[in-house]
Order: structure tokens, then sequence, then C-alpha cells
């Protein structure tokens, strides 16, 4: 086990806590979680890269673990009317989609390897902002409707656009297209 592999314990130690602050009206600490798990996800990359201390372990945990926070987030938001149902079907959908497309592949002898494509990088930052103007507006009552319908919008149009690349790239492995061009 790496360092960076027990930070990211951590952030999954931390997400269960942040949804029950949420869920407990204590969103300013929720808040300060949710950024405490953002930077620590910064600092376990840091050290990981810094430090040659990437680990195949830590390749697997450290998505899971930033999905498993922005998923549980998103439902906990929808739940409580902060997120429009819609986007959290979507956002919920994207990801279980994938993760359901990479056990098949799996399941039936053709594993796929999954590299963060840009539009997911982008759509995920999006999530990110989004969450945290959801809970900031929550703790601090900025009242900023107009920010999380555009921010909505994004993270909906993002979700529906990386979906849709990873499933081109899915059918395409399945379909035995990559080892043709080889």
């Amino acid at each position: 086990m790496t360092i960076p592999n027990y930070i990211t314990i951590f952030r999954f130690v931390l997400v269960p806590f942040i949804v029950m602050a949420v869920l407990s009206d204590y969103v300013g600490a929720a808040l300060i979680g949710f950024v405490i798990a953002g930077v620590s996800d910064g600092v376990d990359g840091y050290i990981a890269r810094r430090y040659d201390q990437r680990s195949e372990l830590g390749a697997y945990l450290d998505p899971i673990a930033d999905k498993l926070l922005l998923v549980s987030l998103f439902i906990v938001l929808g739940f409580l009317e902060q997120l429009p149902v819609w986007l959290v079907v979507i956002v919920v959908s994207r990801d279980i989609f994938i993760v359901g497309a990479v056990l098949l592949g799996a399941v039936i002898g053709k594993p796929m390897e999954m590299h963060p494509l840009f539009v997911s990088k982008a759509n995920t930052a999006f999530q990110i902002i989004l969450v945290t103007v959801a809970l900031a507006d929550m703790a601090f009552e900025f009242s900023l409707p107009g920010i999380r319908t555009a921010l909505a919008w994004v993270v909906g149009l993002l979700t529906a656009a990386s979906a849709t690349a990873y499933l081109v790239a899915w059918t395409k492995h399945m379909a035995g297209y990559e080892q043709e061009r080889k």
C-alpha cells in the first residue's frame, strides 16, 4: 500500500460523513468535507506522480472514490430538490452504463482498458463546480438559481456527450475494430 492509496481510502471514508452532513442540514460541514476530498484527490495524485508511488490498486481506487462521492452527492442533492431530477438520472445512468459495459466486456472475454476522455474530464470538472455551487448556495443561502440552472444544462450536455463517446469506443472495441487496425 502506498501513501496515495491511503489518501484515496480516506476519501472513501469521507463519503458517508459528507452525505450525512448534507442530510442532517450541516451543509457547511459537508462543503468543507467536499473541499477536503477534492484537495486530497490532488495531493494523492501529486504524491503518486512526484514520488513514483503509482500503483495498479490506486489506478482503480482513485476514480471509484471520485465517482462514489459525486454520484452520492448528486443523488442526495436531487432527493433534496437542490438539483433537477432529470440531471441526476442522466449522471447516474451514465456511470451505471460505463460500469456495466466494462463488466460485460470482462465477462465475455473482451476486457477494455478505460482511459478518461477529454469530454469526461470536462464533465467531471463541471460536476464538481455544480456540486460546490449547490452546497455553497445551501450553506450560505446565496440564492444562485440562474447559475445552478446554467451549470445543470452544461453538466447534462457534457454527460450525454461523454456517454456517447464511451458508447462509440466500447462498440468499436466489442466489434474488434481496434484489432483490425493493428
